[in-house]
């Protein structure tokens, strides 16, 4: 990867926070960039960072500012009088110059079981006639790729996943829920998703995965992070019940 053609704005969030944007709408190669800064940072941490957070074309810093203006560390030659911000924004344009010099770590691929349709999937059948289709072949476009998690967020745990067939790609419901079930599979417009805990949203449900998402007892809290690899794979109620069975 080359850092020749790169640009990137810096643009403050309150603060305590930062966000370095690399690009426009979602790509896997502007994602790629996100992926290796974030790498980079959690690698050369300044003083008052916290935390780095990937987005779909962006990665957020947030940091204290009170630690980020008085340490020796991010001082900026012959600029004494720079904000937090301004230093932050120093020290990621110095990280930016060097995307593509980190190894890119490789890739983790998780496989998510998902039982489709019926009452885990009751929107199954209305993605299948949006589009002409049958159940069948929308559960065989839907299990039959490869997603890249862009971004965790909505919801501890919740993945953007980009990757998903144009041939199923169905806008998202005009009146959203009130309540989702844990672990069920969306589709909204040309992203899907998995909701990992009970709450309001309006994606069209085609399944349900016995898997928990959001695992609190543990650092960081969630079974997916950005850059995961994601593969569905169809199971039957018996497979899910077993799932379940077997977590407690």
């Amino acid at each position: 990867m080359s850092n020749r053609n790169i640009v990137a704005s810096m643009k403050p969030l309150g603060d305590s926070a930062i966000i370095v944007q690399l690009g426009e709408g979602i790509s896997p190669t502007i994602h790629e960039l996100v992926s290796n800064l974030s790498t980079l940072v959690n690698n050369h941490k300044f003083e008052g960072f916290i935390e780095s957070v990937p987005a779909y074309n962006n990665l957020t810093i947030y940091y204290n500012p009170v630690v980020v203006h008085h340490s020796q560390k991010n001082k900026v030659a012959g600029h004494a009088s720079l904000t937090s911000f301004q230093k932050v924004s120093a020290f990621m344009e110095v990280l930016v110059q060097q995307i593509g010099t980190n190894l890119a770590l490789e890739k983790r691929v998780v496989t998510i079981p998902v039982l489709y349709g019926d009452e885990f999937g009751p929107d199954l059948e209305y993605v299948a006639q949006y589009h002409g289709l049958s159940a069948e072949e929308v559960i065989q476009l839907h299990s039959g790729a490869e997603y890249l998690v862009y971004m965790i967020g909505f919801a501890p745990g919740f993945p953007f996943m980009g990757g998903l067939s144009e041939q199923i790609a169905t806008p998202r419901k005009k009146t959203p829920l009130l309540a989702i079930a844990p672990g069920s599979v969306g589709i909204a417009g040309k992203q899907t998703g998995v909701y990992p805990l009970e709450t309001p949203g309006g994606w069209q449900i085609i399944g349900r995965t016995p898997l928990d998402l959001f695992l609190p007892a543990i650092s960081p809290p969630t079974l997916l992070q950005a850059g995961d690899i994601i593969r569905f794979t169809p199971i039957s109620p018996e497979e899910y019940y077993h799932y379940k069975e077997m977590k407690q």
